[in-house]
């Protein structure tokens, strides 16, 4: 099969994606055995996204058109076969929120209150009326000096007190950010909750390996605020606990890691192992994908992190509006609702679980890790060549751990 025979066979694949007889995940699935291999060695395949040529240089993908390649099919990758999902059982029951518990101080006060309402009671009930009467000597001195002051006394100590003590407490929530001591990054907090992942059946951008839609309680966990940056990752090669990335240049730069010009962007040609290690150096690990999904959606199912909002230049670095990567943080307005940053575009980020197209068909509804052991991992968020179904909260990506390339990065978590 020569490459003209291949994008006739793309074509006819194209037609039937559009038509909705083929799923999404067919479609990738049947693109990649349509792989070509050159006399060079060179692998080529056409874009699902954009239907033109692209050849692995050795370390990216680039758009080029191709020399007729004439070898035959390549045997790998094969056309993947999704594994069987575990099967679980949705008999787990969500754990529900705590009950609300009134804070001690609060509960002393209220005392005070009704005590000092039960004094001047007393007071009232026991005051003399209209009626002339001679009091006895030991009446009027004993309402006067004994019951007034006290409650008075009592309930100005106690509230200075008892509502400072809220303030004291040592819990975080949404906002609550920390840096870590090991690589200086600033993770934000994500507190514990039930949150809806996956995509919805009227979504027209959502592909089958998104569905259903379910709800997932997840206990409370820290996430990086940015991707891992060179001069990050360039501490734990120092550390001696990571090895250099695969290749330190990028689409349209000679020079990348390693350039102090590039110190806040994010690390690149890192494989899976490389940045769980990193993780692990840092005293983090990788997120897992629902924890990944909740910190960039939150609880209210919104398709980006922003909101519903279609994605715009100002918001993301995606669709190839820079044409490469650009320095983390970069996109403010473009936050999560926990203040998670980049989690659309700019690179693909690993996170720990393996991948199952049917994963979600059976998952756990508290703390799902994904499958047990698979061939691929999942990669979430879309990169700066993505177009706007690539960057939406619930998108899933995969590919071999091995795989290093200019649009795939990472972030850590903690619990």
């Amino acid at each position: 099969m020569d490459s003209s025979q291949v994008a006739a066979e793309f074509r006819q694949l194209k037609a039937q994606y559009d038509a909705g007889t083929l799923s999404e995940t067919d479609f990738k699935a049947r693109l990649q055995d349509l792989m070509l291999q050159d006399e060079q060695g060179r692998w080529w395949m056409i874009g699902y996204e954009t239907g033109q040529w692209y050849v692995h240089d050795g370390e990216k993908w680039v758009r080029a058109e191709p020399p007729m390649p004439q070898k035959k099919l390549a045997e790998e990758p094969a056309r993947r076969e999704e594994a069987t999902a575990p099967k679980l059982t949705r008999s787990e029951v969500v754990a529900p929120p705590p009950a609300r518990k009134w804070p001690v101080g609060w509960i002393v006060v209220a005392v005070g209150l009704v005590g000092l309402v039960a004094v001047i009671t007393t007071w009232a009930a026991m005051r003399p009326g209209p009626t002339p009467i001679t009091p006895a000597p030991t009446v009027t001195p004993a309402l006067t000096a004994t019951p007034r002051p006290e409650p008075t006394k009592t309930l100005t100590a106690a509230l200075p007190t008892k509502a400072s003590e809220p303030i004291k407490s040592s819990v975080p929530g949404i906002a609550s950010t920390m840096v870590s001591d090991k690589d200086g990054m600033t993770l934000v907090y994500v507190p514990a909750g039930e949150f809806t992942m996956g995509a919805a059946d009227g979504d027209s951008e959502a592909s089958d390996n998104e569905k259903p839609q379910h709800k997932v309680y997840l206990d409370a966990y820290w996430i990086d605020r940015t991707e891992v940056t060179n001069a990050r990752y360039r501490q734990c090669v120092a550390a001696g606990a990571c090895q250099p990335p695969s290749a330190s240049k990028t689409h349209t730069r000679a020079s990348y890691y390693g350039n102090a010009e590039y110190d806040n962007y994010p690390v690149i040609y890192v494989a899976w192992d490389a940045a769980q290690k990193y993780c692990q150096w840092a005293g983090r690990r990788l997120p897992t994908e629902a924890e990944w999904e909740k910190a960039a959606r939150g609880t209210d199912g919104r398709k980006y992190p922003w909101g519903d909002a279609a994605p715009e230049n100002q918001r993301a670095n995606f669709n190839n509006n820079k044409d490469d990567t650009t320095a983390v943080g970069g996109y403010p307005s473009g936050a999560s609702p926990y203040g998670a940053v980049d989690m659309a575009g700019n690179v693909w980020e690993w996170v720990a679980d393996w991948y199952n197209a049917t994963y979600y068909r059976n998952a756990p509804a508290q703390n799902p890790k994904g499958p047990d052991a698979d061939q691929y991992r999942v990669l979430r968020g879309g990169s700066w060549v993505s177009v706007q179904r690539g960057v939406r909260a619930a998108g899933r990506y995969w590919f071999a751990p091995t795989f290093v390339d200019s649009v795939i990065g990472f972030r850590c978590a903690r619990s």
